[in-house]
């Protein structure tokens, strides 16, 4: 329930301000810290019956979490408050479950990426920036050199409230982990 209200609030503020707050997500992180150092040893918070992962796979979920979308952040793909998000979410399920996690995120955050496109008239653009950059990768990676194209492509969907792909992909898995008891992979 924690989990859901700090996902609410996050993609109330990303939706409303294209940012997300600290004030938010570090709350968060500690809360999920505390629960897991806190709880009996269990299959976690999200298990039946509840149980601490312990602090040290909360603390790997969180690195995980921040490890899968650091990257996109270096390129300036992403915020800052995506990253933290994600970093959170891996706090509250663990090092087991947050590359899962992650994985359905990237797939939210692509269907969301068409989705607000289409919604703005440019997922033509967004296809045609796609095409370019798969193709300039492409004829880098046989010429083996790493390169960054000159011009950058196009802006084809504008800042996207990612939080959004997070809660629906934090949520789905979570309600997955109460119906299965472990996440796929």
């Amino acid at each position: 329930m924690m989990l859901c209200l700090l996902l609410g609030a996050a993609v109330w503020h990303d939706v409303k301000a294209r940012r997300i707050p600290n004030a938010v997500v570090f709350p968060g992180m500690l809360a999920a810290f505390v629960l897991h150092a806190a709880l009996p040893a269990g299959p976690g918070l999200f298990g039946t019956p509840m149980g601490g992962l312990g602090l040290l796979s909360s603390l790997g979920g969180f690195g995980l979490g921040l490890a899968i979308l650091l990257p996109m952040y270096a390129l300036r793909l992403m915020g800052a408050g995506d990253v933290k998000l994600l970093a959170m979410v891996g706090a509250f399920v663990g090092a087991g479950q947050i590359i899962t996690v992650g994985l359905v995120t990237l797939v939210a955050g692509g269907v969301l990426a068409l989705v607000f496109a289409a919604w703005q008239g440019s997922l033509r653009r967004l296809v045609i920036n796609t095409y370019h950059m798969a193709l300039h990768t492409t004829f880098s990676a046989l010429a083996g050199v790493i390169a960054t194209p000159t011009v950058p492509p196009e802006a084809a969907s504008g800042r996207l409230p990612y939080a959004i792909a997070i809660a629906v992909a934090t949520v789905g898995c979570v309600l997955w982990l109460r119906v299965h008891g472990e996440l796929p992979l």
